[in-house]
């Protein structure tokens, strides 16, 4: 019998290779929150041809492209950000990474210059597991689980993030990092 892999708020969820769930495909999730009621988690690496403040009415004029977070509540808008400790009611994931809070406050920082492209990111939608469906998908090979490192967030190489963090993770890894994403092409 398999043990169990240990899974908490922070770590990275990378899609194995061959997934064929094109809402997850080359997908890399950053956890920020698990618990004994499930799992939630943004996908980093998929942004969205659209600027947050043309998602948002009275949002301020923000050049920053949000990220398509996963399919449940497509109707809604998240964030994390490195304001925590200045933001009411953010929850804090891992080092120096907060999600949520005042979104009265994001607004107010953001309008005055006080958070930056480089401080936050906006999802629309976020990936969710019932209690449970996280550790067995892990379990059956769906997912790789690597360490959480502030450097892979708040980045400019987020669409090859899925492949830098197989990659970080050596060995095996690297190799099925330079899988072609089109099987034909292999």
């Amino acid at each position: 019998m398999q043990s169990k892999i240990e899974i908490k708020k922070g770590d990275f969820l990378i899609a194995e290779p061959f997934m064929l769930d094109p809402g997850f495909r080359r997908s890399a999730i950053l956890l920020c929150d698990h618990g004994i009621d499930g799992s939630v988690g943004f996908i980093m690496n998929k942004p969205i041809d659209i600027d947050i403040s043309r998602l948002l009415p009275n949002f301020p004029d923000f050049k920053l492209k949000a990220f398509y977070g996963g399919p449940v509540a497509t109707d809604t808008i998240h964030y994390i950000h490195k304001a925590g400790d200045i933001i009411d009611d953010s929850i804090y994931i891992a080092d120096d990474i907060y999600w949520g809070g005042s979104f009265e406050q994001i607004k107010i920082m953001i309008e005055k210059g006080l958070i930056g492209d480089d401080d936050i990111m906006f999802f629309v939608g976020y990936s969710g597991w019932s209690q449970g469906q996280l550790q067995e998908e892990i379990t059956i090979g769906s997912w790789i689980k690597t360490k959480y490192d502030l450097n892979y967030v708040f980045n400019n190489v987020k669409s090859n993030l899925w492949k830098l963090l197989l990659q970080d993770k050596g060995s095996t890894f690297a190799v099925i990092a330079d899988i072609k994403d089109e099987m034909n092409l292999n």
